[in-house]
């Protein structure tokens, strides 16, 4: 029998005695979301409104009471750290490390529901400004790697943390063991395009998958403003408080800037020691996908009919659901959420046809300091890791048609050794 196999049956064997104890284990899994009534890690606000005989209150834990109706404004979201499997755009499985939405699942399923559950990118958090958000992650476990027993974190990139024990890092912060929980909380207060990612033994993390995107609306949104005032072009989303409607859009976009090294992923699956000094990226991808998988709209197929027969706990789950499908009708406004998280290199993105006017950077609204926009019209951008940019792209003297999002670093139009793919995608005027 080859070393393959004997690596895959112990990994079998481990895999199911993990979840033998999963009941056990689940015991430390714990969110906490206010206005969570049946454990489920989510706002119960059809049982609110049903009352429960409840009178509309829950105990506040000091023999007072509080009105469930204060958390109409307030999100909470669950997430899963462990690992999983996604598929390249050249049809070949990859191993990755990753975020999974345990929202809904209650506590006492999670360990078991979590099991390969990993996305890439991870589940977006989409939030708006002056929103309390309860963020629960729950460490389930690497059911390929038995022998890992690495925490995890969720650094809420460029975000001024009120508390540094909620910012992820794991020198000045809590990392979270596999079986247990922890629940940050944000109070947003600052609109834009931010990221999200693992801290711990970041480059190794952030290299397997464990990275996210993650945006803030802007209080102005509702309020609608014209853009050339007088112009009849009217918007009520925009991306920054501009308080004269430049930075409106009606479509909106976020694609985050990724790439892997499948020798590293395959060193993580098949237990061999990981090439740090020699990481070289050969899937480049756009929220976790390469040409043409781009253009597919909506959740990839599972992964699951790709992997090898004696994988255990497949459970047919999408784990590539961010979309980088981008379609507007003629006339509209496109916002494109641009963030990069990459461990190796810089990217460039350019379009052809369509200038992208850069209103924003670093989740700032791009002025200067005494007020004066600062917007420029260019066809290219380049992002160092941990960087975003917000780029809105008017369609209103376009021509009908297929256009194009790609990067200018042509060698990076791949999908390992395929050619013809990696970080494109389509941008379609109606």
């Amino acid at each position: 029998m080859n070393k393959k196999a004997i690596s895959l049956m112990v990994k079998t064997a481990i895999a199911g005695a993990m979840i033998s104890y999963a009941g056990l284990a689940s015991a430390t899994v714990y969110t906490q979301c206010p206005g969570d009534i049946d454990g489920n890690g989510l706002i119960d606000n059809a049982e609110i409104a049903g009352d429960k005989n409840l009178n509309g209150q829950i105990d506040d834990g000091t023999n007072g009471t509080t009105n469930l109706g204060e958390y109409a404004n307030t999100k909470c979201m669950h997430l899963s750290g462990g690992d999983g499997y996604i598929k390249m755009a050249d049809d070949r499985p990859m191993y990755m490390f990753g975020f999974g939405d345990m929202s809904g699942i209650p506590d006492s399923q999670v360990m078991s529901e979590g099991v390969l559950s990993a996305q890439f990118p991870a589940p977006s958090i989409d939030l708006k400004e002056g929103q309390p958000f309860y963020l629960t992650l729950s460490n389930v476990g690497m059911v390929m790697r038995p022998d890992l027993f690495d925490p995890h974190t969720v650094h809420f990139h460029g975000f001024p943390n009120a508390s540094s024990i909620f910012d992820g890092l794991p020198d000045t912060a809590i990392s979270i063991n596999m079986g247990a929980s922890l629940t940050y909380y944000y109070n947003v207060q600052e609109p834009g395009t931010y990221m999200y990612h693992c801290h711990v033994e970041a480059t190794e993390h952030m290299q397997m998958g464990m990275l996210g995107n993650l945006y803030v609306h802007p209080a102005q949104d509702g309020t609608p403003y014209a853009d050339p005032d007088g112009s009849g072009r009217v918007y009520d989303k925009f991306v920054y408080n501009d308080g004269d409607g430049s930075t409106g859009y009606d479509v909106e976009v976020p694609i985050q800037i990724g790439s892997f090294d499948s020798r590293f992923h395959d060193a993580s699956e098949s237990v061999q020691p990981l090439p740090f000094a020699e990481m070289a990226d050969n899937y480049p991808m756009l929220n976790g996908r390469g040409y043409p998988d781009t253009v597919f709209q909506g959740a990839l197929p599972s992964v699951d009919d790709d992997l090898d027969p004696g994988i255990p706990f497949k459970q047919n789950r999408q784990t590539q659901k961010v979309s980088t499908y981008i379609e507007a009708s003629q006339g509209q406004k496109i916002l494109l959420r641009l963030s990069n998280l990459n461990v190796t290199r810089f990217y460039s993105l350019n379009t052809l046809g369509i200038p992208m006017q850069v209103v924003g950077m670093g989740a700032k609204q791009h002025i200067s300091s005494a007020g004066k926009k600062l917007y420029y019209k260019t066809n290219s951008v380049t992002l160092g890791g941990g960087e975003a940019i917000d780029v809105l792209l008017d369609t209103a003297d376009v021509s009908p048609g297929k256009y194009y999002l790609y990067t200018g670093n042509l060698n990076y139009l791949s999908n390992g050794d395929e050619d013809f793919g990696g970080m494109m995608t389509e941008i379609n005027v109606n």
